[in-house]
């Protein structure tokens, strides 16, 4: 921004500061970016925490004026003002960092006084001028940071979270068109590393997309819950300095104006001590990374070689993988999900550690559980969407090394046990290892079951599903 040099006075409880005119924040905003530089993640770095802000104000600012308590030419303009916001205007004015001390006051007046000032500009006054419209008497009338910032907390991450049940649907769809593309491909399964018994390629890819589907109705499960929320509750949930009948016409607008169907909690005491809310929503996130992750590591085997590992399938090259060995190409897509996945654990665990840090009837350390919780759904959306769009979409599969290598392993055994029994397959499991010779061969050699019998019983069908031994 290109600041003229032209300020204009503002003053607290601490003291006055110049504000360079061009500023929508003011005083207390400017103090809270000098105390707290601290994670390089600002305010507006989290647009839907901004306008969920935008949007606590203009429901209080509503219900104020309907009880009688706020000018209707001041509550139009910040009404106007939280509208713009929403629209997208004046975002890189909510400058706080995300980790800050106070309990969240840094965040809840930042957005007081870009409400007030814009709101006095459409009143026709400049800012600053905070006698016709002051971040504290109008914006923040019958509200305290500890029921403004949780409640606009809930609403980013009810929000955010919908975004992220989004990409956990179009990733099940590209694994499921995955697992239609490698139909009937036959393939060994594997359980702690060794050859297990035969499935299909197809099998495999639906279990990914089951998988991940099961995330999408937790997550909506859990963000439900995210729609209690304590606006009108003050300072600890007494209501105190607000109209009796405030806190529920407030919450009713809020709903009305942010489309979220938010209701208050039956007690407000309980409803701003207790932050448990977070750490459900965070443990069903991290949940969700731990299985991408997992299916992460899973792509990584399946694709592994390419001459020496598995080789099934063939993940979609994506940049050169090493500096000093020409022709390598790493699976890093993968790797990189991987690595959110770890971020978001970490994540999770803050949010828990946070929320149990809370003492008495307020946890002041709401701050980090933002940032914490909104991180890890940003990440892992641009994860998910970084693994569907430059990873599953473009794979494809090894039809013939699949089948060879069920038809060379051990494995082969499993299916053909019910015909021969425990100790005769162990006794054939046993040579085909130490002689390097296929099961199958084995087994005609041996002549305990006839090729047309073994041949129906190795059928890819028959060997994929439950069937009747007689």
């Amino acid at each position: 921004m290109q600041l003229s040099g032209k300020t204009r006075t503002e003053h607290d409880l601490l003291g006055e500061m110049e504000i360079p005119v061009e500023y929508y924040h003011g005083i207390q905003t400017v103090r809270a970016v000098e105390n707290f530089n601290i994670s390089r993640s600002k305010l507006f770095h989290y647009p839907k925490f901004v306008n969920a802000l935008a949007d606590v104000k203009a429901a209080a600012a509503v219900a104020n004026h309907q009880l009688g308590l706020l000018d209707e030419k001041i509550k139009n303009a910040i009404v106007q003002a939280c509208k713009e916001i929403k629209d997208g205007a004046l975002h890189e004015f909510f400058v706080v960092d995300m980790i800050q001390g106070g309990a969240g006051t840094s965040v809840n007046m930042n957005a007081n006084e870009v409400i007030a000032n814009r709101a006095l500009e459409i009143l026709g006054h400049e800012k600053g001028e905070y006698k016709y419209c002051h971040p504290n008497n109008h914006v923040n009338l019958s509200q305290s940071t500890n029921d403004a910032y949780p409640t606009a907390l809930h609403l980013a991450v009810y929000n955010s979270i919908g975004d992220l049940i989004e990409s956990y649907k179009k990733i099940v769809v590209a694994f499921r068109n995955k697992s239609l593309e490698f139909k009937d491909i036959i393939k060994m399964g594997r359980t702690q590393l060794q050859d297990a018994v035969p499935m299909t390629l197809d099998q495999e890819f639906e279990a990914f997309a089951v998988i991940l589907e099961a995330e999408v109705e937790h997550l909506v499960q859990s963000r439900s819950q995210l729609c209690e929320t304590n606006m009108g509750a003050t300072a600890i949930g007494t209501g105190i300095n607000s109209d009796p009948e405030y806190a529920s016409l407030c919450t009713k607008h809020l709903a009305d104006i942010s489309g979220t169907p938010v209701v208050l909690a039956d007690n407000l005491i309980a409803a701003t001590s207790d932050t448990s809310v977070f750490v459900l929503n965070s443990s069903i996130i991290k949940k969700g990374a731990v299985k991408l992750s997992k299916i992460s590591n899973d792509l990584r085997l399946l694709a592994s070689g390419p001459r020496t590992g598995f080789g099934e399938i063939n993940l979609p090259p994506m940049q050169p993988g090493s500096s000093i060995m020409p022709g390598k190409v790493n699976p890093v897509i993968p790797e990189v999900v991987n690595q959110i996945a770890f971020k978001v654990i970490g994540n999770d665990l803050t949010v828990s550690m946070a929320s149990e840090a809370g003492q008495l009837q307020l946890n002041v350390m709401e701050p980090i559980m933002a940032l914490s919780i909104l991180e890890s759904i940003e990440i892992l959306i641009e994860g998910i969407e970084t693994l569907r769009i430059r990873c599953v979409e473009g794979i494809t599969a090894n039809e013939d090394r699949c089948r060879d290598l069920v038809m060379n392993s051990i494995g082969l055994v499993t299916a053909i046990n019910p015909y021969l029994g425990y100790e005769a397959s162990t006794k054939l499991a046993s040579e085909a290892l130490h002689s390097g010779r296929g099961v199958y061969d084995l087994v005609l050699e041996s002549g305990l079951i006839e090729k047309e019998k073994l041949d129906d019983i190795l059928k890819p069908e028959n060997m994929v599903q439950p069937r009747k031994m007689n």
